[in-house]
């Protein structure tokens, strides 16, 4: 049965291709959303390009018709059928502005107008009317009215059954001697992914453990890095530690995803391994670091300087980071860390950019790490992976249960997307990080707030 969906401004910016996103049925756009996509269309980040694309994808609509009458979508979604018309919200003192007034909610509010027009719309057709948002209060409101609701969940996986990287396999003692012995064990029985892990276990001897990667077909093979591997002062302190590492020191997977909560080690290890692959085997040129500016909790306003200053303050952690690798180096012992990594930076040899400046670029023979990608759209993590020029290796970091951007959750934002999206491809390899590694304190507090 076709269906009648009306979409929040929320779901626009969010995705411009949210209007082919329900395949046959019907779109209806308030008039609220349309001016409240007008306030947005003039800014420079991700809602504005949005606002733009879907206001240009309805104006090549107008030229088929009225879309106050509905016109036909099947040119832009690529043959499919379906209409969509733009809504008022009817003439202020009807019914329905009644209703809203008697629960003291303001007429001036565009909120509430989308909700007027949804309501008319309901009333008027024999269909199926759907109200789709984001904004978690006002799909309450619209239940509350009688509307069916629902979220927009075309980009959306489930946080619990996030694909980890890694699976635990029971093997007999036997087989786990031999695979510790001839490193390779064949005739498996289960189904793994390109570059997943396996930590082979006994069950008689629950201490005795190894860690496999799968090599395609039905077969383990050991890890490439030795068990006592380790960069500078780094070395890894678990399974999953040792996991990424392998990763992120394998040229042949392209793109790494790590994903894990504070402490965990999932940036010191991404860096760790880049100055590595730069310095160590001549694998890459440079070392590319970015983050979304994105703040937590309250603003402190603009910046005072350049962008290099600017991005002094949100680069902090990446800097902290790289003393740290620095001063385990033997690379230039009579340079303190601050100064090795002056001379880097001046070098061109590591870049901190602004995601803002990577649109438009190719970036051949860089490692880049993406720190914080939980606070991205889909749309900007796709944006930023095609950057990548010949040799270019690309490894995104972050927690998707800590989102400071306020249109993401664990299950939309860009990083668990990709994870989910890529997990089938040669050239990318995941692990998700558990153990927080940082302090106790630091542990305790993951684990208990």
């Amino acid at each position: 049965m076709v269906k009648t969906f009306v979409l929040d401004t929320n779901v626009l910016l969010h995705s411009s291709q949210s209007l082919n996103a329900f395949r046959d049925n019907n779109i209806a756009i308030p008039m609220a959303v349309i001016e409240e996509l007008d306030k947005f269309k003039k800014s420079h980040d991700e809602l504005g390009r949005n606002s733009r694309r879907v206001i240009r994808a309805l104006d090549s609509l107008r030229v088929q018709g009225k879309l106050s009458e509905g016109v036909s979508m099947k040119n832009l979604r690529g043959g499919a059928q379906g209409r969509l018309r733009i809504v008022s919200a009817g003439n202020a003192g009807n019914k329905y502005w009644q209703l809203l007034e008697s629960f003291g909610w303001d007429s001036d509010k565009a909120d509430n107008r989308i909700l007027v027009a949804a309501l008319q719309l309901q009333a008027e057709l024999t269909e199926p009317v759907i109200f789709v948002s984001k904004d978690i209060n006002l799909r309450l409101k619209a239940d509350m009215l009688g509307l069916k609701v629902a979220d927009f969940e075309q980009e959306k996986v489930e946080p619990e059954r996030l694909f980890t990287g890694y699976q635990t396999i029971e093997v007999t003692p036997e087989e786990l001697g031999k695979f510790q012995r001839d490193k390779v064990l064949e005739k498996l029985n289960c189904t793994l992914l390109p570059n997943e892990f396996a930590i082979l276990k006994a069950p008689a001897d629950a201490e005795n453990f190894a860690l496999a990667r799968y090599a395609g077909g039905n077969r383990l093979t050991a890890l490439n890095l030795a068990d006592d591997f380790h960069i500078g002062n780094i070395a890894p302190r678990n399974p999953e530690q040792r996991m990424a590492l392998e990763l992120l020191c394998d040229p042949s997977v392209r793109l790494v995803t790590l994903l894990g909560g504070a402490g965990t080690g999932k940036t010191l290890l991404a860096l760790a391994a880049g100055l590595f692959e730069i310095f160590e085997r001549k694998h890459y040129e440079k070392l590319l670091v970015s983050r979304p500016i994105v703040p937590l909790g309250n603003d402190i306003g603009f910046l005072p300087g350049g962008k290099n200053d600017k991005l002094q303050s949100w680069m902090q952690p990446i800097f902290d980071n790289l003393e740290f690798l620095l001063e385990g180096s033997n690379r230039d012992p009579k340079q303190n860390p601050e100064r090795q990594l002056n001379n880097l930076i001046n070098k061109g040899i590591l870049q901190m950019e602004a995601i803002t400046y990577i649109r438009g670029r190719s970036i051949p023979e860089h490692y880049v790490i993406i720190d914080e990608a939980q606070n991205l759209t889909p749309h900007e993590i796709k944006t930023i992976i095609s950057r990548a020029g010949e040799g270019t290796k690309m490894v995104l970091t972050g927690d998707p249960h800590q989102i400071d951007n306020p249109y993401l959750d664990a299950s939309s934002n860009g990083l668990s997307v990709t994870v989910e999206q890529f997990k089938k491809e040669k050239i990318h390899g995941h692990v998700t990080l558990r153990k927080s590694e940082r302090s106790e304190l630091a542990a305790l507090a993951a684990k208990l707030l």
